[in-house]
């Protein structure tokens, strides 16, 4: 190995145009950035959704409506969702723990019971809400809703 015959790794380098090093290089005056504007200046960088100066389409658009912040979202789960369950696996309690494992809801779910369907088991029931037909479907057949 000799110093004249040293070279950079294959890919390593991306360029060699030495820009900005005076008119003799042909790569001095403007650098290559064109002439004025913007982006012959340094420090510049395009917002995100400029349109060249047009209004963005984000502002174009007429906004509308409101979004609660606050909102808490349920996932609904009726009765006969629970009925086909208990038969299915043999269960008398159901907990939010035993419908993320059967894929009925997801782990960041809340989960409310909703009075679609017949039952037709006594069931224990552990959820974060109730509809009114559920707890009365439920507690009907002698089962008992826990609120968590």
């Amino acid at each position: 190995m000799k110093l004249h015959t040293l070279k950079p790794a294959e890919g390593s380098v991306k360029n060699n145009k030495r820009i900005g090093r005076g008119q003799g290089s042909g790569r001095g005056g403007t650098s290559t950035r064109g002439h004025k504007g913007a982006k012959s200046r340094s420090g510049y960088s395009r917002k995100l959704g400029f349109e060249g100066g047009q209004m963005p389409l984000q502002r174009r658009v007429p906004k509308f409506g409101f979004k609660n912040p606050n909102r808490v979202e349920y996932k609904g789960v009726n009765l006969d969702a629970l009925q086909t369950l208990a038969e299915k696996k043999g269960l008398n309690k159901i907990t939010p723990a035993v419908l993320i494992e059967n894929g009925i809801v997801g782990k960041n779910d809340l989960v409310k019971v909703l009075g679609r369907g017949e039952l037709t088991i006594k069931l224990e029931v552990e959820a974060n809400k109730f509809s009114k037909t559920a707890i009365e479907s439920i507690e009907k057949l002698g089962g008992t809703t826990t609120v968590i």
